[in-house]
């Protein structure tokens, strides 16, 4: 922006699937100041990778495919409000996929236990790995963000949030350099227009919402197929959580 107005935030924030992002984006909608983007790499990863996702050809003909048209966009493209909330998911992040936009937005990770992680993603799709859950990507892409800026960027825990959703959102607004707003605890049930054309399969549960869920409970005990790849994902998991707000 010009003129002496404040220039625009641009928030990143970086999670794998069934983390928590979702709401996280209602949260975000609910203020007057903040404009939404849905996964914008969605559908430029599923054609560059050729992957067979839920409504894959809905995405590829909904929504851009051309990943550096992407990265300019989320770079500097033109605000409709003083802060863009953008909801994106780490694994989307393939070598295809430009990052040298990443040092024009303020970069934040959304991370939760990867035993949660991996019992809802089981649910909704039928192959489940390390990669898919973004996971590595998350780390990597934490350690880019890092480097670019010179310290740890901002990390909060999805289960910090469901424990006391008002004290770490104005702790995570503090750390994003943005004014806390209660309207990001509450918010309308029902589809929005930012959501993406994939929404019908995923986001059942936030359409009927109207705040966040209740405090968690103890950790699901997985199927032995998917102890594997919890033990991979925990090291990264435990690694970018001493780094969460809050954190010891």
């Amino acid at each position: 922006m010009s003129g002496g107005r404040n220039p625009v935030v641009r928030i990143a924030m970086w999670s794998g699937p069934r983390n928590l992002s979702t709401a996280m984006m209602r949260s975000f909608g609910a203020r007057a100041d903040t404009s939404c983007i849905d996964e914008p790499f969605y559908a430029a990863y599923l054609a560059i990778t050729g992957l067979d996702h839920p409504m894959r050809d809905e995405i590829i003909a909904a929504h851009p495919t051309d990943p550096y048209a992407i990265a300019t966009e989320m770079a500097a493209g033109a605000p409709a409000t003083p802060i863009v909330y953008q909801k994106h998911m780490t694994h989307h992040m393939i070598a295809d996929v430009p990052r040298d936009w990443m040092a024009y937005v303020t970069n934040a990770f959304l991370v939760r236990h990867p035993a949660r992680v991996l019992a809802s993603y089981a649910r909704k799709m039928d192959e489940v790995s390390l990669e898919a859950i973004g996971f590595a990507q998350q780390a990597e892409l934490f350690d880019q963000a890092a480097q670019r800026a010179g310290h740890a960027p901002v990390v909060v825990d999805s289960d910090d949030i469901l424990r006391d959703p008002r004290g770490v959102l104005m702790a995570l607004c503090a750390a994003l350099g943005i004014p806390f707003d209660a309207a990001m605890l509450h918010w309308a049930p029902g589809p929005r227009a930012e959501d993406g054309v994939w929404a019908p399969h995923w986001y059942d549960a936030v359409w009927q919402s109207t705040g966040f869920a209740d405090p968690p409970g103890p950790l699901p005990t997985l199927p032995l197929e998917l102890v594997a790849v919890l033990e991979q994902a925990l090291p990264i998991y435990e690694r970018l959580s001493a780094h969460k707000i809050g954190a010891a």
